[in-house]
């Protein structure tokens, strides 16, 4: 298989052109350079490298076990390469890592904590502070949550929970914000709004967003630019041109998450060309 495919895969990629970039990036630019890891003897990143210019919105997709969630987590530190490098802003050192915030699919709140006392928990050293708390207020503010602030997590729904988890990530002011499948549980419409909700905040902040889907309709509504993983390796870089807000089911948007399937597929699928 192919690695570095050239996104003009078929008529339908016509309509993607160059990515329209927030007016004031605050986030960090990142750049991994044949990145290689390994868990024991199974390769799971393949000599795969990622420019991505700061305050850029990417969606990385593939298949189960491609990589992406591995990716995330070399870029959040939680693990290190088994080869190539990794900087941000061309610094390699650990503190750049310091901004560099990741959500999870699963809310991860402190069931005895309540709902601002699990926001401050993303705080550090501000944690307990008045300017802390404003921080966390501030950030429930922006989720649409600040009412529900005294209130247990065990109360709230499961749209609300990862409300909450991405308020925690927000007040650490993250350069660069990685999502992994965080509206993956999520029931249909409260997985719109929250589509929704995480455009608005990336459009506010711009921070460098990087989003882990399996949704590609998600993915071209979201992202500035769709990456494919495929055995280790990027296969698809495709800019997404199109104008903001996007609406999921648009003509526009359809034929892009065609293009982008027909690809994913054209190797399991009989009759799809290769």
């Amino acid at each position: 298989m192919t690695a570095h495919v050239l996104a003009r895969i078929d008529d339908a990629a016509e309509v993607a052109s160059e990515s329209v970039m927030p007016a004031v990036a605050k986030g960090l630019a990142l750049v991994a350079q044949h990145l290689q890891k390994s868990f024991g003897g199974n390769r799971v990143l393949r000599d795969l490298s990622l420019d991505v210019p700061a305050g850029q919105f990417v969606a990385i997709i593939g298949r189960s076990g491609c990589g992406k969630s591995t990716l995330l987590r070399l870029l959040a530190g939680l693990d290190q390469p088994s080869g190539g490098r990794l900087s941000f802003d061309n610094d390699e050192a650990k503190t750049a890592r310091q901004t560099v915030r990741m959500m999870f699919q699963e809310p991860r709140l402190l069931p005895w904590s309540r709902i601002l006392a699990n926001v401050e928990v993303g705080l550090g050293a501000s944690r307990g502070t008045a300017e802390g708390r404003a921080r966390a207020l501030a950030g429930l503010r922006e989720v649409g949550l600040e009412d529900r602030r005294h209130e247990w997590p065990s109360v709230l729904s499961g749209g609300q929970k990862q409300r909450v988890a991405l308020a925690r990530a927000l007040v650490s002011r993250p350069r660069v914000l990685a999502f992994d499948e965080p509206l993956g549980a999520l029931d249909a419409l409260t997985r719109i709004s929250m589509q929704r909700l995480l455009e608005r905040v990336w459009q506010d902040q711009r921070f460098t967003a990087i989003l882990v889907t399996h949704d590609v309709a998600e993915a071209v509504t979201l992202a500035d630019r769709v990456v494919m993983i495929e055995e280790g390796q990027i296969a698809l870089d495709l800019a997404v041109g199109l104008p903001r807000p996007r609406e999921r089911g648009s003509a526009e948007v359809a034929a892009l998450e065609g293009a982008i399937l027909r690809h994913l597929f054209r190797n399991s699928l009989p009759g799809e060309d290769a």
